[in-house]
């Protein structure tokens, strides 16, 4: 978008993890939303550009969105937001990873059959001017009146200025696919890939049970490198969900030792009837997955951030044996949520 004389491609503006919500004046909070950072560049008559956070063009991926965001604009802007793909019980990162695809067929297949949607949180340009000097308050002043003409697959995140109704979201938001809330402040500049925002993420604790571990490379029987994690489904079905690594050198050397009387090659024991990981994928190609099998009898406490659908997003941090607590009470119930009403509204005003 030449007029407004925003450098393109641009790198977004980053946010450092903070552990509290910032209280006081000067502040605005957001959701932080859970998919692929965009930048949308529109001249108002072309088709518009989707840039990703790695500067790299996403149109081709998400068609429909290149096609809606033509007709739903209202004009020329530079729009920074993130690419979603709400569910009925929230956002569905794991679905939107896999619009990624390089063969052309099925990304249009993809594109009806999973549709993504375009949230905005901050406005680069409007119309031919440049607001990357504008106080972030004035930007969302003029985001909120260009919105109130704008059309899905366009979308305005929420936003507030008070920091009650920001813990309430960090707290009721967590199960629906957002990991914590986005603090801005009010008079600041938007600054192209630096760290000029706070993100305050969820820290949330479950009780897994392990049902195999990988060896550490290069020290294979004398160091476990990852206990691999699972819990039950509602049909008592043991499912892969992910894996933690946080231990010292002497803990992996320790953990041979501990872990030997549970190793079973007995079929069906541990992830032989359920969700089991190594599964092959474009993701894992070239890795090796082979693991060794455990009887799922050990309980462990791990901390994470949330789930990506029936799996951690990141790798969790082990936190402490629980050798008083059944495995068959390690279930996917420890995760249960709706979507919050707040979040289903921002797909619903613009229909």
């Amino acid at each position: 978008m030449a007029e407004s004389q925003i450098p393109a491609p641009i790198p977004p503006m980053l946010a450092r993890l903070t552990p509290e919500i910032p209280h006081g004046p000067g502040w605005l909070y957001e959701p932080k939303w859970d998919g692929f950072r965009c930048i949308v560049s529109f001249d108002g008559a072309n088709d518009p550009y989707l840039q990703s956070r790695d500067l790299k063009p996403l149109g081709r991926y998400f068609p429909e969105v290149v096609a809606g965001l033509r007709e739903g604009l209202p004009g020329p802007a530079v729009l920074d937001g993130e690419l979603v793909i709400m569910g009925a019980n929230g956002l569905e990162f794991e679905t939107l990873q896999m619009r990624l695809h390089p063969a052309e067929s099925r990304v249009r297949m993809l594109s009806q059959q999973t549709p993504a949607a375009f949230v905005a949180f901050d406005m680069l340009g409007d119309g031919g001017e440049n607001l990357l000097k504008t106080p972030f308050g004035e930007r969302r002043a003029r985001l909120e009146r260009f919105f109130e003409r704008a059309k899905p697959p366009a979308y305005l995140t929420p936003c507030t200025d008070d920091a009650e109704t920001a813990r309430d979201w960090f707290d009721r938001f967590e199960g629906a696919g957002f990991d914590g809330v986005i603090a801005k402040p009010v008079s600041g500049a938007y600054q192209p890939g630096k760290r000029a925002m706070a993100k305050i993420k969820h820290l949330r604790t479950a009780d897994c049970v392990v049902g195999g571990y990988r060896w550490n490379k290069g020290e294979e029987g004398r160091s476990v490198g990852s206990l691999l994690l699972g819990l039950y489904s509602a049909d008592g079905v043991f499912q892969f969900v992910g894996h933690t690594s946080s231990f010292s050198a002497q803990e992996k050397r320790d953990l041979v030792g501990y872990l030997a009387p549970y190793v079973t090659e007995q079929e069906g024991e541990g992830f032989g009837q359920g969700r089991a990981p190594g599964a092959v994928s474009r993701w894992s190609a070239g890795k090796d997955q082979g693991y060794v099998k455990l009887r799922p009898e050990l309980v462990c406490e791990v901390s994470f951030d949330y789930l990506q659908g029936p799996r951690f997003r990141h790798a969790s941090t082990f936190k402490r044996w629980r050798t008083d607590k059944p495995p068959e009470a390690c279930t996917f119930d420890q995760f249960e949520a709706a979507a919050p009403y707040e979040l289903v509204q921002v797909f619903t005003a613009g229909k």
